[in-house]
């Protein structure tokens, strides 16, 4: 191993250590309901950091590799981490509590790309059929959408616990309104019932408005998303037909792309046209983030094809 990719090596993990300081401040301020907004800062400004790390590693394996840094799953791994981080930067504040489910999100695929891939396959350079603009702007894009989709996707989810938790919260005020819940003196249990009431009110309000909240920005980045995945199905089958004289080979990691793309279809149109909002349409962009976890990494992983990295076929 040379000198270069030892340090890269080494450098490798300081992201990681800030990714995970990221996760801890937001599940802090998430478990601990601070208020301020001081935990989840200091959350930002860590992922803020190892992006910027990433982003060197990134550019220094480029620069002697002589290639964009996409060609096994190590550099795709990578790049991925970088996409999420990138995705957490743009759109989520240090306020907003989505950070504790974005920022886990990355810190998780950069530690598989660390300790997991780092040694699958080492820098080469790429067969004259690879080089091409088209396919830096297809695998770019692809790596892009997956980022952008997963957050939308892990957000719908998100929604659908805190949207069932305040169902329940509504449950309870309509079936038991008089259960006392804290009493003031000795009134003899006059007013228990208001203040019941009054506090679960507050709290379904307080629980509606993060729902609506995280049910906004999933829809706006899965939109994102699925611009980016239209854009890198469509070079890439422009790429393909100067490579192999094709657009379209059925190839299991095609099909999968477009098993995604047909999802997350399913879920824009039923959104804008169907009427469907909440708990119908987050159903359908959770099922998505399964579906591109098996487009990415299981076929990649498990298929033959032309796409496959053959770790274990």
């Amino acid at each position: 191993m040379t000198p270069g990719i030892l340090a890269e090596r080494m450098l490798a993990y300081i992201p990681l250590l800030f990714l995970f300081f990221a996760t801890v401040s937001y599940w802090g301020e998430l478990i601990l309901k601070r208020r301020n907004g001081g935990m989840g800062s200091l959350g930002r400004r860590s992922v803020v950091i190892a992006f910027a790390c990433v982003t060197g590693s990134l550019l220094y394996r480029w620069l002697y590799s002589g290639h964009l840094p996409l060609s096994d799953l190590y550099e795709s791994s990578m790049f991925l981490s970088w996409s999420l981080c990138l995705v957490h930067v743009v759109f989520i504040h240090s306020h907003n509590r989505s950070g504790a489910i974005t920022a886990p999100g990355a810190m998780l695929t950069y530690g598989f790309a660390v300790l997991s891939a780092g040694d699958t396959q080492p820098s080469t350079v790429l067969v004259p059929a690879l080089q091409s603009h088209w396919l830096m702007m297809h695998v770019s894009m692809m790596m892009l959408s997956y980022a952008a989709l997963l957050c939308g996707s892990l957000l719908a989810t998100a929604f659908l616990v805190t949207a069932d938790s305040a169902e329940e919260h509504i449950d309870i005020l309509t079936c038991n309104p008089n259960t006392p819940v804290r009493s003031f003196g000795n009134d003899g249990g006059r007013g228990k019932g208001s203040l019941n009431i009054l506090l679960s009110l507050l709290m379904d309000y307080r629980e509606r408005q993060l729902s609506q909240r995280l049910d906004h920005w999933s829809y706006r980045i899965v939109s994102l998303g699925f611009l980016f995945l239209t854009f890198g199905i469509l070079s890439g089958a422009v790429w393909a037909n100067e490579a192999w004289g094709y657009y379209w080979n059925w190839d299991p990691k095609e099909t999968w792309a477009l098993i995604t793309w047909l999802t997350y279809a399913i879920y824009l149109h039923t959104r804008m046209t169907g009427g469907w909002r909440g708990g119908e349409s987050a159903i359908v962009a959770s099922l998505g983030f399964f579906i591109i976890w098996i487009c990415y990494l299981g076929v990649n992983l498990l298929g033959r094809g032309l796409h496959s990295y053959g770790w274990l076929i």
